[in-house]
């Protein structure tokens, strides 16, 4: 899977003139038919899209090119998750966050857990890449729980990549979209996979 804009339209043309390149070995992808379609429910609405897939010139390994408000084996936007990783940082429990989000008690809990146990490689994957983002690596002091610290290593983040990549803000790329590109779509996923915090690399694939 590949992480890439929200426009379909310019990721086709992307894909279509070699400007997407294979997370893994740096070749040139080309295209290679569509994954499944699905449904993604977002704040107050959902949307259905078919995912384009690419095949790489140099492994030949094919990847699902997902949008970036897409989270891996979810099926609600980044930006309905990212508020309950904020509130939960907040201190909110999951039955008040459920109200405020609009999904059931049982979704929200099933996400305070998974939260509470990937925030702290959170915490420290997101920190290594906002000091690699800046000239001045960000000093964050502790800020009460491991997901509090984790949402704000996410925040300062997206603080540098706004300031190296001017571009990503003016695109419409907000703070957990850049936490969805950060992780291959993976921030919530089990710890072997959590593991793919990645350097500017994701995130100048969303401007290329």
């Amino acid at each position: 899977m590949l992480t890439v804009g929200k426009d379909a339209r310019d990721v086709e043309w992307r894909l279509r003139r070699g400007r997407l390149r294979c997370p893994g070995c740096d070749g040139l992808l080309a295209p290679w038919g569509y994954a499944r379609r699905r449904t993604v429910w977002g704040a107050g609405r959902a949307w259905r899209f078919r995912p384009r897939r690419g095949l790489c010139q140099g492994c030949g390994r094919t990847h699902v090119l997902m949008p970036v408000n897409v989270l891996w084996h979810r099926r609600d936007g980044v930006e309905v998750i990212g508020e309950v990783f904020a509130r939960c940082a907040a201190g909110q429990g999951f039955r008040a966050i459920a109200v405020a989000v609009g999904r059931s008690q049982g979704t929200v809990r099933g996400w305070v857990r998974r939260m509470r146990a990937c925030a702290e490689r959170v915490r420290v994957g997101f920190t290594v890449v906002a000091a690699g983002l800046g000239a001045d690596p960000p000093g964050l002091a502790a800020a009460g729980s491991t997901v509090a610290d984790a949402v704000n290593a996410v925040m300062a983040l997206a603080a540098a990549a706004g300031r190296r990549f001017p571009e990503l803000v003016a695109a419409g790329v907000d703070v957990w979209e850049m936490a969805c590109a950060v992780t291959g779509g993976m921030l919530l996923a089990p710890p072997a996979i959590t593991g793919r915090i990645n350097t500017n690399s994701t995130l100048v694939t969303l401007l290329d």
